[in-house]
């Protein structure tokens, strides 16, 4: 698997991961139309949106406030070239040929005990197309390589799509906490998907068992 791992925009890290179909790079604040368009969408607002404590959905970012997420995702990428966790940093997937945004996935936390949680989304006008899968084979692979004990993700129990993915990229479904989640006032359960380095099913042919 290539990775790179160099500068750009002065100090802005630069981590690229590819399988040649799929590629994933941090994001530029020039891409902030692109997150803003795709957090309109109904699909990303019910599952990777901001809530409420009562499930109610944050309004559509603004440009104005898919830069300030931009500028979070950068400030991670920096403390983790610093050697910090990569709690934080985030990937915008593109396709390999053509470079056109598709997604976004990112490590949401890194613990203490080197149990890292990631989460994916992808754009309406790329869906089906296998990115999304592909995107979490190479951020778990990149996990394993820093050092993750445990890899998890969490999917709501009626985003079926979602929990596909996560089973394709060689997850196992641990179990399903009831009622964890709420979405417009009505409670909903959560699957748990995890993975470990060492019977991970999608691990490279000469890494070992």
């Amino acid at each position: 698997m290539p990775m790179d791992v160099g500068e750009a925009d002065a100090d802005i890290p630069v981590v690229s991961l590819s399988d040649g179909v799929v590629t994933l790079r941090p994001w530029s604040r020039a891409e902030a139309g692109f997150m803003a368009e795709a957090f309109a969408d109904p699909a990303i607002r019910r599952y990777n949106g901001p809530h409420d404590r009562l499930g109610r959905p944050a309004p559509p970012l603004s440009i104005k406030d898919a830069e300030a997420i931009i500028d979070e995702f950068a400030s991670s990428w920096r403390a983790f070239v610093a050697a910090e966790p990569p709690s934080g940093v985030a990937f915008a997937i593109t396709d390999a040929a053509s470079g056109g945004l598709v997604g976004c996935c990112g490590v949401d936390d890194w613990s203490q005990a080197d149990v890292a949680q990631f989460g994916y989304w992808i754009g309406p006008g790329a869906r089906g197309r296998g990115y999304a899968t592909r995107a979490v084979v190479l951020l778990t692979r990149w996990l394993f390589e820093l050092g993750a004990a445990r890899a998890f993700l969490t999917v709501e129990a009626d985003n079926e799509a979602s929990a596909a993915v996560a089973r394709r990229a060689g997850f196992v479904h641990e179990g399903t906490m009831r009622a964890h989640s709420v979405w417009q006032g009505e409670r909903i359960d959560v699957m748990w998907f995890a993975a470990l380095p060492l019977e991970w099913a999608m691990r490279e042919p000469d890494e070992p068992a």
